[in-house]
């Protein structure tokens, strides 16, 4: 294997000696070669355990690259429009999502309710809060078509997603009260996230606030049921499931960015620098006031880091599905999409920074993990 991931890793070097060459020729030439070298990249960095994590990053980057490039085979085929399945494939990930989730994770809010309530809290508050700030900061200052500006908002309004969790467990925090917050989170979004939206994007957009508690019902709650039920009842039959839906998952969000990014490819074109750069500020400005919110109150070192990413790390499949219920796919639903992918780069940054700085010991701990118990 080490011989094949040098041979990969080579190959990655001289794919992208070939992108800087063709781009003598113009952007529109080095398309198979920038699709290569993404390939490639994801290939080499399986190669370490330390740069694992990022292949999957590399991944949605060479998706989104390839919709650039190629946006006519993901917009339809004959009469079939391929944004009609970004809503089957949000539930088929709730549902991964559901069976990840038990009862238990629930119980911890009766034991010891305060780092919940501090971690749901400050989610709701910092990030709706801060997406609106950008959002009508970037219409005014730059000028961004407000539909496009709302999507930040969008996002921030949404609960976490279980790449929080994934997150938290390789940043050494808290990770039940991480599964918690995430869990309650969700279950609060069809009142919480509709409200939100109708108050600080109404400026912006038309909004239905009750089709969106009805879209969120419909992608969100009813998967995340059935899988908590199908969980239960199959019990150990489900194992198998559990291991594959993460994959499932992973599959069905890079298919989701690729339709996005396909249908948007033109305003993304426009807008898209702009854009990055914003929704990078509320995904760091989410952790960063996270963290301090987190402190304020007196928290753990641990249950900080928990708090910092369950503020920042959002779910982008939920909004992308909103969007599409709206039928605003290629205007509200770009900041999603762009936040998804920043937030797996930022996110996997912290982790392994974290992972390396131990935190001090806990004496409190808002939800103990139950391995430590």
């Amino acid at each position: 294997m080490k011989f094949f991931y040098k041979v990969t890793i080579a190959l990655t070097i001289a794919a992208l000696v070939a992108v800087l060459i063709m781009l003598s020729k113009g952007l529109e030439h080095t398309g198979p070669y920038v699709l290569t070298f993404f390939v490639l990249l994801a290939i080499s960095l399986c190669s370490s355990p330390k740069t694992k994590s990022f292949a999957y990053t590399v991944l949605i980057f060479g998706a989104a690259a390839m919709a650039l490039y190629y946006p006519g085979f993901f917009i339809s085929y004959g009469n079939f429009k391929y944004a009609t399945l970004i809503i089957p494939l949000i539930q088929l990930i709730m549902f991964g999502m559901g069976t990840s989730m038990h009862y238990q994770d629930f119980l911890g809010v009766l034991k010891s309710p305060g780092g919940i309530i501090i971690g749901v809290v400050s989610h709701f508050i910092i990030m709706p809060l801060l997406g609106f700030s950008i959002a009508t900061l970037s219409v005014k200052l730059t000028g961004m078509p407000a539909e496009i500006a709302a999507g930040i908002i969008l996002i921030g309004c949404c609960p976490n997603g279980m790449a929080s969790n994934v997150v938290s467990y390789l940043a050494r925090a808290n990770l039940a009260l991480s599964v918690t917050i995430t869990s309650i989170s969700t279950m609060l979004s069809p009142v919480l996230t509709p409200f939100l939206m109708n108050l600080l994007a109404g400026p912006l957009i038309k909004i239905a606030p009750w089709l969106m508690v009805a879209d969120i019902f419909k992608m969100v709650m009813i998967p995340i049921a059935l899988g908590v039920l199908f969980s239960s009842i199959a019990k150990t039959r489900s194992i198998w499931l559990k291991r594959i839906m993460p994959m499932i998952s992973m599959g069905g969000i890079i298919c989701i960015i690729i339709i996005i990014t396909a249908a948007g490819r033109e305003s993304l074109l426009k807008v898209g620098l702009l854009l990055a750069v914003l929704v990078l500020l509320h995904n760091i400005g989410g952790y960063l006031l996270g963290f301090w919110s987190a402190k304020a109150f007196g928290m753990e070192e641990r249950d900080c880091r928990t708090i910092a990413i369950e503020v920042g790390m959002q779910n982008g499949g939920m909004a992308a599905g909103l969007a599409k219920g709206m039928g605003k796919i290629a205007t509200l639903g770009l900041a999603p999409v762009i936040f998804s992918t920043f937030m797996n780069i930022t996110g996997s940054l912290l982790a392994s920074y974290w992972h390396k700085k131990k935190p001090g010991p806990a004496h409190k701990a808002a939800l103990q993990n139950p391995a430590e118990k």
